[in-house]
């Protein structure tokens, strides 16, 4: 086959230092905006973004040359260093890792859905049990001892 063809969806859910809750309402849309064009500049395409305070929650379709740890690395990375630079924060930070979960093209649209109604979600629902749900449900091991670290 002369052409690489790929549709590789990616949720990708990661925290602020020590789940702080760093990501006040001035700085919410700007970071996001920010994420997304490191990641159109990766190849890829942000296909949906939210942010509570304490987190982020990413629909991204990267291209098959970008490992997700690299681009992660990129984001988390560059990200943090803008907000250091244009909002002059240096006590923002990303929590080390990361959650990466692949996503179906069939059900892009339902984790669009679940992605942009964080807010509601959140009311019901913490950080930790909602990551632990995810781990559980994609058949992740874990130790809980090394998670929130």
């Amino acid at each position: 086959m002369a052409h690489t063809y790929a549709n590789l969806l990616t949720h990708v859910i990661f925290s602020t230092k020590d789940r702080k809750p760093l990501i006040i309402p001035a700085l919410h849309d700007d970071l996001l905006a920010y994420v997304g064009g490191i990641v159109r500049e990766l190849g890829g395409a942000l296909k949906a973004a939210s942010a509570r305070p304490d987190h982020v929650h990413l629909l991204c379709s990267l291209p098959p040359t970008v490992a997700t740890a690299d681009a992660l690395r990129v984001v988390k990375t560059n990200s943090s260093r803008w907000v250091h630079r244009t909002r002059h924060d240096p006590g923002f930070d990303w929590q080390i890792g990361y959650g990466a979960f692949s996503v179906s093209h069939s059900l892009a649209p339902a984790v669009v859905r679940y992605i942009r109604d964080q807010e509601k979600h959140h009311r019901r629902v913490t950080f930790q049990g909602e990551f632990l749900a995810f781990l559980e449900k994609h058949g992740i091991a874990y130790d809980e001892r090394y998670l929130w670290s």
